[in-house]
């Protein structure tokens, strides 16, 4: 039952967060992929960056137990549902985690979403048997593989010879340089400011 209310309280947060920093808003997404405000962009990165020092450091430092970590495996589904995950972000302004926290704040364009993705999920679940025969699941590129070694993990590595952990804290110092190093915008310098069209037909102002 803790972990439930633990992860209740952890998602409630996160959804908060999401919501503050604009990502539930499909104007600003648009923008961000259009290159016009970087805003979630930097922000994006920067969590990224700033989450990847804290764990791999909490490794290094023996804080955090490597068994909690859970390696996905590469395959090529994996590819095919990201590329097309990117393309229904692009054209919704939602991912699954920004819609279901922009669906909370009442939007009715995210309540669409939000049943197109669950249809989208019952319809895969129903033709599994057929997506697992095309092959499209099985594990390429050796599986759950790391780029360096993790100690107190089994996983195989691309770089024996490297600390997964140092890697991890080096990527992750360069996210954080990356999203410091983010100019606000990279087109529309000196625009007015523009109406982006949310999925809803509301109009959502955005600085461009």
């Amino acid at each position: 039952m803790s972990h439930i209310i633990l992860a209740v309280v952890i998602g409630a947060a996160f959804g908060f967060v999401l919501d503050r920093v604009g990502a539930t808003n499909p104007g600003y997404i648009i923008s961000m992929l259009r290159l016009g405000n970087l805003h979630l962009m930097k922000t994006i990165l920067l969590a990224i960056g700033v989450s990847s020092v804290i764990m791999f450091a909490g490794l290094l430092a023996g804080i955090i137990d490597p068994g909690h970590l859970d390696i996905k495996a590469a395959y090529l589904g994996v590819f095919l549902g990201g590329a097309l995950l990117g393309v229904g972000f692009a054209a919704a302004g939602y991912c699954p985690g920004t819609g279901l926290a922009a669906a909370a704040t009442g939007r009715k364009d995210a309540l669409f979403f939000t049943a197109g993705g669950l249809l989208g999920a019952a319809a895969y679940m129903g033709h599994f048997a057929w997506v697992e025969s095309t092959g499209t699941l099985e594990s390429m590129a050796g599986g759950k593989t790391t780029l360096g070694k993790i100690a107190g993990t089994e996983y195989p590595a691309l770089f024996e010879g490297m600390s997964g952990e140092t890697i991890g804290i080096v990527m992750g110092l360069v996210f954080i340089a990356v999203a410091f190093a983010l100019p606000a915008r990279l087109r529309g310098e000196g625009k007015a400011e523009r109406t982006v069209q949310a999925p809803s037909r509301t109009a959502d102002v955005v600085k461009r």
